[in-house]
């Protein structure tokens, strides 16, 4: 068996620091935040794992009726839009940081958890995408400045 070379290793997705492999990974709910640049040398990638959690139960496109949960819930797409795009407000400054990646938890609801941009039948997607888009673009080429050391 060989080595896979063109894969990027995270030794520990969330935790657990290790100076191996090729990122370093933090979970953080629901407001972003990174690694600190100075584990281990700054070698690995910086990443966001995992992150927001945001929650809309949408009656219909549940799992189960009830005890439906999200890090933090709301009561319908308006408030969800406006606390998500402070995250990406916060996101920014990360990645001014040297923050190289970040995953939004999640795509979907998934059973219990209403986390998701669409519903779990993914009939509904909780956010106009025509204001999502425009937002997370925004994340783009953020740090084309920055100098590596």
């Amino acid at each position: 068996m060989q080595k896979d070379s063109t894969r990027l290793v995270n030794s520990a997705s969330g935790g657990n620091f290790f100076p191996v492999g090729h990122i370093i990974d933090l979970h953080s709910y629901p407001d972003p935040a990174m690694p600190s640049p100075n584990l281990f040398g700054a070698k690995q990638a910086l990443v966001l794992g995992e992150f927001g959690g945001l929650g809309l139960a949408l009656e219909g496109h549940t799992w189960q009726e009830s005890k439906n949960w999200g890090y933090q819930s709301f009561k319908n797409a308006d408030e969800l839009f406006t606390r998500y795009t402070t995250l990406i407000d916060q996101l920014k400054t990360l990645i001014n940081l040297g923050l190289s990646a970040a995953v939004y938890t999640q795509t979907t609801d998934v059973e219990g958890e209403v986390n998701g941009f669409m519903t779990y039948d993914r009939k509904v997607v909780k956010m106009p995408i025509e204001k999502l888009s425009p937002l997370n673009s925004q994340l783009y080429n953020l740090n084309s400045k920055l100098t590596l050391k």
